[in-house]
């Protein structure tokens, strides 16, 4: 059906453009805990596809307005006059990813802290990220590697991220906002400073109308590809 933003889910097993409602301005609602157990596997069902429940309390739940801002007035907006918008990285830092999207791509432009102090961040990606290759479906697979250099922490920096993405499941994921049909995006982030590589796997379950309605990551250098334990858990919640 539709949703407040007028896009019909097709449920066709296709994600383009037009399903994913991601524009500066655009808030969503979600639960989030930290450094907890979780079940990214789900059932296996008949047909192939899966059943996840995400939609249970957590311990540490906390409610996270997620925004899209905009980059005007930013002090960083210069540096990125493509980007589409910034959004927080992650709830246990204030770094913001600046993201472009268009029909080909939704791709990480690079990560800048919120304010231009000596300790400011901004790095950026050379070439850009491609977090979600569009359109997709299950199988489908991309990767990047991208030099990162600027100010981290205020500091000049320079080191390499690749990351290895698959649309690997398909199914049913419940969430504390409701039931949704999903494709499961796995990513794998192989951080290298210096010689030290440093791995996180993400799962984001992503849905028709709404985008991604749930993202779990693991600790740093997690071996398990459907690991138990999660660094951060957040999914979308009324």
């Amino acid at each position: 059906g539709a949703d407040a933003s007028g896009c019909t889910a097709q449920r066709d097993g296709t994600v383009s453009l037009s399903d994913i409602p991601l524009a500066a301005g655009q808030k969503a609602s979600f639960r989030v805990a930290t450094d907890v157990d979780v079940d990214v596997a789900g059932v296996k069902q008949g047909d192939g596809t899966r059943k996840w429940d995400l939609s249970g309390a957590l311990s540490g739940d906390h409610a996270v307005v997620t925004e899209l801002r905009s980059l005007a007035g930013a002090w960083y907006a210069a540096d990125f006059p493509t980007a589409s918008y910034v959004v927080k990285l992650s709830d246990t830092s204030d770094l913001l990813g600046v993201y472009k999207l268009d029909s080909q791509a939704l791709v990480l432009l690079g990560v800048v802290s919120p304010d231009s102090g000596l300790t400011r961040t901004n790095v950026s990606h050379d070439p850009s990220a491609v977090i979600l290759s569009l359109p997709f479906t299950l199988g489908k697979k991309w990767s990047t590697t991208s030099t990162v250099s600027g100010l981290a922490s205020g500091v000049l920096s320079a080191y390499t991220e690749k990351y290895d993405t698959e649309v690997d499941a398909r199914g049913e994921l419940k969430t504390p906002l409701g039931t949704f049909q999903v494709l499961r995006i796995s990513t794998v982030l192989t951080r290298t400073v210096g010689v030290i590589p440093t791995t996180t796997r993400t799962f984001a379950f992503v849905a028709e109308c709404y985008g991604t309605v749930a993202r779990v990551r693991s600790r740093d250098n997690e071996t398990q590809a459907e690991f138990t334990r999660a660094a951060e858990v957040e999914r979308m919640s009324p």
